[in-house]
């Protein structure tokens, strides 16, 4: 049984007052310092680029926390949950926003957004509801949209150009040899890759997630499941779970996910996530690989698989279409003793020219001024890709009892795929057993 919820502090006058202004310095202390705590990745150290405009213009100093993405919930929550002052921004998991909100860890901003003209309808509908909302469709923000961010596919397009790939290919399958848009397209492909020996190694058709531990496989799972047409509840009955959890859509999909797997992944990745499948991408190991958004920047920089030798895809389609959302809001810590000057760096970084910074220096903007933009969808080889995957993105309980709910389904799913353990109605079955424990315990189901 969690225990009783604290309310959250609300956003002081004074801090509001102090935060109106970064062109006068003169209500900051001279060399303050705030610290932003986020995930180590590539995205942060553009963060800490990005960043020097705003020490400049405000006189405020920034110190960053960056911790590794397999220990982060752990360090950050913990953090949070006892009530620490290290962190005075934190970039938070899109899971977090419900627990933090109603155990106050983060500051309601609703009121400073208003005073500040800052329109929280100038960013993404997709990244509002994911990375800022709680309770979920209503008007209530704890976080500003921050880096916007989803499940992807990269691809060696290099090997699929390939003339005599591409001449077996379309004899087998009567269509050119091309990124999948389809789930049926998608393991023909991977496949057709698996076993074969290119530039005198032999390859596996695509990388997936399986990682037990955190959030990996599900994060992985999920991005058939939804196209087949699981949902997470019924629309019509919240936490109403049988039949939609479970159903002859949701076991399919697990069923295909565990086939894809068994057929044309890359041995001994049973417990892999994010860096693992870079490492199987730049070794030339796999014809696609499931991966971040965030990572591709890097990816196509990279000398070895980058630039012409890489290719960029959404996610597959079948009964419908949908994506992992990844990506995260900036917040302010309720216990921070700066919370004037982190409130002035959210008033500075929703600025549309800070954000377009933000995407040339390799961050991913959620900010419509950046999105909408003519020449958006040129300005990198995976943009376009990256607009239409938020449009169809589905995000993960966001619950205060995410975390048990995440775990539950990490084993069910990760026992049925990697260990071989029941069928996936078993697995599903007991999934929804598990969550429907939780919401109990939580106070959401009877």
């Amino acid at each position: 049984m969690r225990s009783l919820l604290t309310k959250l502090p609300g956003v002081s006058a004074l801090a509001v007052a102090t935060a109106l202004s970064l062109g006068s310095t003169a209500a900051f202390a001279q060399g303050k310092t705030i610290t932003l705590c986020w995930a180590a990745w590539d995205p942060a150290n553009a963060l800490v680029q990005l960043s020097k405009d705003f020490t400049a213009k405000s006189k405020v100093n920034m110190k960053f926390e960056f911790v590794p993405w397999p220990n982060f919930a752990d360090r950050m929550l913990n953090e949070l949950n006892s009530k620490g002052k290290l962190c005075d921004l934190i970039i938070g998991d899109s899971q977090w926003i419900g627990g933090s909100a109603e155990s106050g860890h983060y500051v309601k901003l609703n009121d400073f957004f208003a005073k500040e003209g800052i329109k929280i309808t100038d960013f993404a509908p997709a990244t509002v509801r994911g990375y800022a909302e709680w309770p979920k469709g209503t008007p209530n923000y704890w976080a500003l949209p921050a880096m916007g961010d989803a499940l992807g596919w990269t691809y060696r397009k290099d090997w699929f150009s390939k003339p005599e790939l591409q001449a077996e290919f379309k004899k087998m399958h009567n269509r050119d040899l091309a990124a999948p848009k389809t789930w049926t397209e998608f393991k023909q492909v991977a496949e057709f890759f698996s076993g074969k020996t290119i530039d005198g190694k032999k390859v596996y058709g695509t990388y997936l997630f399986t990682e037990r531990g955190s959030e990996g496989i599900t994060m992985g799972v999920s991005n058939v499941l939804y196209p087949m047409g699981f949902q997470y509840q019924d629309p019509k009955k919240p936490y109403a779970m049988d039949g939609f959890v479970n159903g002859p859509d949701a076991i399919k999909a697990l069923e295909f996910y565990k086939s894809l797997y068994k057929c044309c992944t890359p041995p001994g990745l049973t417990n892999s996530y994010m860096g693992e499948g870079l490492d199987a991408f730049k070794s030339g190991q796999v014809a696609m690989m499931m991966n971040w958004f965030a990572f591709f920047p890097g990816l196509h920089k990279d000398p070895n698989v980058g630039g012409d030798k890489i290719g960029f895809f959404v996610n597959p389609s079948d009964k419908t279409k949908g994506s992992q959302l990844g990506g995260q809001g900036i917040s302010v810590v309720s216990y921070s003793p700066n919370r004037a000057e982190a409130l002035a760096y959210i008033k500075w970084f929703a600025a549309p020219d800070v954000q377009k910074k933000w995407w040339a220096l390799g961050g991913y903007s959620a900010h419509n001024a950046v999105l909408k933009d003519p020449g958006f969808t040129k300005s990198a080889p995976f943009a376009g890709e990256f607009l239409t995957a938020m449009d169809q993105v589905v995000d993960f309980w966001a619950d205060p009892s995410y975390a048990q709910l995440l775990l539950a389904e990490q084993k069910r799913i990760h026992d049925f795929v990697v260990a071989d353990r029941g069928t996936a109605k078993d697995a599903l079955d007991g999934l929804v057993a598990d969550w429907k424990k939780a919401f109990k315990e939580d106070g959401k189901l009877k």
